[in-house]
């Protein structure tokens, strides 16, 4: 059985396919943070913006392989054009996913995107991988199609990933306002462009849907 936290239709927020229209099904749990504000402080991501935690939001529930591809095949609205994508996200969705729900969804016609840590290692079928590494984690999935690094990280600057083997590669300022500590002179949207202009592997990646306040 699958814990998922939600399941809803809406734009990709981030990243390369911002702005596409996706199923998001939000897997509960993660390996870097409880979800515990009295634990934020003191977990290897203390800056987590997502709430991973139970099941109970939006056709949020326990599922098998098949009733959670129905529930996201529902939310699809029907008779669009184009290949249907699912982002499939937490929390850490790796802590769930397997081969058994990526054949699942592919045999119901969806393109698969995962949002992983990179602390376990991604099923190649999947067919657009995004790891976004965090603090001192050590990556295991060290191949992909995006790198979306939150900065900046004192502990996983992007300098610490250069050897790893992505198509694409993105900054994304930090949102202060989820971090246990900060100043209110952090200027993380400057600093992420500044370090764009002088590194120009990297490219400017903004949270668009808190930006626009969609879901």
């Amino acid at each position: 059985m699958y814990s998922v936290k939600e399941i809803f239709y809406t734009l990709q927020g981030e990243g390369r396919q911002a702005g596409r229209p996706a199923v998001f099904c939000r897997f509960a749990g993660c390996n870097l943070w409880t979800g515990s504000e009295a634990r934020r402080g003191h977990s290897i991501c203390d800056f987590c913006d997502t709430d991973f935690v139970g099941v109970d939001g939006t056709l949020g529930g326990r599922y098998s392989a098949q009733k959670l591809v129905q529930v996201i095949v529902n939310c699809w609205p029907e008779g669009l054009p184009g290949q249907p994508l699912v982002v499939l996200t937490g929390g850490e969705p790796m802590l769930q996913v397997d081969e058994a729900l990526v054949q699942e969804l592919h045999q119901a016609g969806f393109e698969i995107a995962i949002e992983t840590n990179g602390t376990l290692p991604v099923p190649a079928s999947i067919d657009w991988i995004c790891v976004s590494p965090k603090g001192t984690s050590e990556v295991v999935q060290t191949t992909g199609h995006e790198l979306k690094l939150v900065y900046p990280q004192r502990q996983a600057m992007p300098d610490r990933f250069i050897d790893f083997d992505f198509e694409h590669h993105y900054l994304q300022p930090l949102d202060k306002s989820y971090i246990a500590t900060s100043s209110d002179d952090d200027s993380y949207v400057q600093q992420t462009i500044d370090y764009c202009l002088q590194h120009p592997q990297w490219r400017l990646s903004l949270q668009t849907h808190k930006i626009t306040g969609i879901r």
